[in-house]
Order: structure tokens, then C-alpha cells, then sequence
């Protein structure tokens, strides 16, 4: 399993434009275990023999395992380690199959000093295919005062 590299930004690093992105193959795997920590165990997920009668022609990951990967992206790389979800809205465009490799990115559009909190653009493609979008609110930590006492 590869998890994102972990960076941790103060509110006081951040600036208007500031970009992450995670890339995450999509495995068969992980749709089944997503279906057993979520409890969604909808048949379009998990039978290729139902998820042939569909729309989609097959099976397709769930729309918040691709939306978790947005939450990847928050709690490790931007802001990082410590942010906190304030809200989250999410438009779901297209499917995520097994086998796709998904880019999800957040992107800073908004930072107000009071309160800590930044504004972020998400979005999530397949190839050139946007098949997620939305827009998340974070809390994040400012930068610790840093300790004048002497060491011993």
C-alpha cells in the first residue's frame, strides 16, 4: 500500500493558488474493502454480473472512496497533518472504474485569517475525464510558538 507523503503547513505557509495533487490506482481491492469499512454494499460495486445490466456496463467504484482521496490529499499534503474539515460539497460527473487511476487535487482559492480557514477547489480526474468537483472548508493549525525556555 503507498500512502501519500506526509507535509505539515501552518496557516501562516499557505498562499492563494497553492496546489496538491495524489495519484491512486483503483484496485479491485479497494472497492471491496471501502464496501466492508463503509457498509455500502450496493451490488453495482461488487457483481460484475449486476453492474453489467447497468448504465455503466460494469463495475464502478463508489463516489466517496474517490471523494476520501480528496480527504488524502487535506490531511497529508494541504494542508496537512492537523487540518480539520469544516464542510465539504462534492459533484459526482462521471464513474470511476477498477482499474482507473484517479488524480485528486485541492487547490486554495480562499484563506481568512480569522479563525484559520482556507477555502480549497477539489476536483478529481481520470485521465483528462473530471469525474469529480467541489469545494472543501479546513480549519488548520497555526504555527506553535516556539518554546524560549533553555534546555537543561
Amino acid at each position: 500500500m503507498t500512502l501519500p507523503e506526509t507535509r505539515s503547513l501552518y496557516f501562516e505557509d499557505l498562499s492563494l493558488g497553492m496546489r496538491e495533487t495524489y495519484s491512486k490506482h483503483v484496485d479491485a481491492s479497494d472497492v471491496v474493502g471501502f464496501a466492508e469499512i463503509s457498509g455500502d454494499r450496493n451490488p453495482i460495486h461488487l457483481s460484475e454480473h449486476f453492474a453489467a445490466k447497468t448504465p455503466f456496463g460494469g463495475r464502478i467504484a463508489h463516489g466517496l472512496y474517490t471523494a476520501s482521496l480528496i480527504s488524502a490529499v487535506i490531511g497529508t499534503r494541504l494542508p496537512g497533518p492537523g487540518a480539520i474539515y469544516i464542510s465539504q460539497t462534492l459533484r459526482f460527473l462521471a464513474p470511476v472504474r477498477i482499474g482507473d487511476t484517479v488524480d485528486a487535487s485541492v487547490e486554495i482559492t480562499e484563506l481568512t485569517e480569522k479563525g484559520r480557514r482556507a477555502k480549497l477547489r477539489c476536483e478529481c480526474k481520470v485521465g483528462e475525464t473530471l469525474v469529480l468537483e467541489g469545494e472543501a472548508e479546513v480549519k488548520i493549525p497555526a504555527r506553535p510558538a516556539a518554546d524560549d525556555a533553555p534546555n537543561p
